[in-house]
């Protein structure tokens, strides 16, 4: 079965990663010992919840085409499907390295390019006109994150 997903299913997938990676920084945070580690990464958490906020409301403001399923779905595959994608793609099924900040930083930056990675995907599969632009909202809150683990894992190799 070929899956085509409408803006709604993309967003209930984004609010899902994000919160995945809320989780995954306040469960990295209560790892370390260094205070001001533990401030960063809550504070990722916290831009992770942010985002849920963000997607919240761009979710809200799709019209009915928008949430309009774009495949016949009675038994909502494509919802199970995406759940799926989203719990094991991104800030699950990895290798994490959470014994030290360098780790936890190193990955939390693939997560959040195998994020970008699979909204660039799932962009792709959104009809135009049924929010494929907003998609593209979703990708430049992914790229902010990447640039500040980004900065910090260059200062702790200083």
């Amino acid at each position: 079965m070929s899956f085509v997903f409408n803006a709604d299913e993309i967003f209930e997938m984004a609010l899902k990663i994000e919160q995945n990676g809320e989780k995954f920084y306040r469960d990295s945070a209560k790892k370390v010992e260094d205070s001001e580690a533990q401030d960063f990464l809550a504070g990722l958490a916290d831009m992770e919840l942010e985002h849920q906020r963000i997607f919240k409301g761009m979710k809200s403001a799709l019209t009915v085409a928008d949430q309009k399923a774009m495949t016949f779905d009675p038994n909502n595959e494509t919802g199970l499907y995406l759940a799926s994608l989203a719990n094991t793609k991104v800030f699950f099924e990895k290798d994490i390295d959470t014994s030290g900040l360098e780790g936890i930083f190193k990955s939390a930056l693939a997560a959040e390019k195998d994020s970008i990675t699979f909204y660039l995907g799932m962009k792709d599969l959104v009809q135009a006109g049924s929010g494929r632009e907003k998609i593209e909202e979703i990708i430049k809150e992914e790229m902010r994150h990447i640039r500040i683990l980004s900065e910090r894992l260059a200062a702790l190799k200083k």
